[in-house]
């Protein structure tokens, strides 16, 4: 039996969240060279559905400081 994709999303949507603070956490340190990192970092992120929730769980996360 394979994974609905609301299944998918509700299994890992905790992990994504995390992954996703952890990325941003690194944001301060790497500075000027974050972006270039962190997209790399989501380039290796498999599957693919996981990698798009993290990205999204990430630009959700940097919203509020941007305003």
């Amino acid at each position: 039996m394979s994974l609905t994709r609301a299944d998918f999303h509700e299994q890992n949507q905790a992990s994504a969240h995390t992954e996703a603070q952890r990325l941003l956490a690194q944001r301060a340190v790497l500075q000027g060279a974050w972006l270039s990192w962190v997209a790399s970092q989501i380039y290796l992120l498999r599957p693919a559905a996981y990698a798009s929730m993290v990205r999204r769980e990430l630009a959700r996360l940097q919203e509020p400081s941007e305003n």
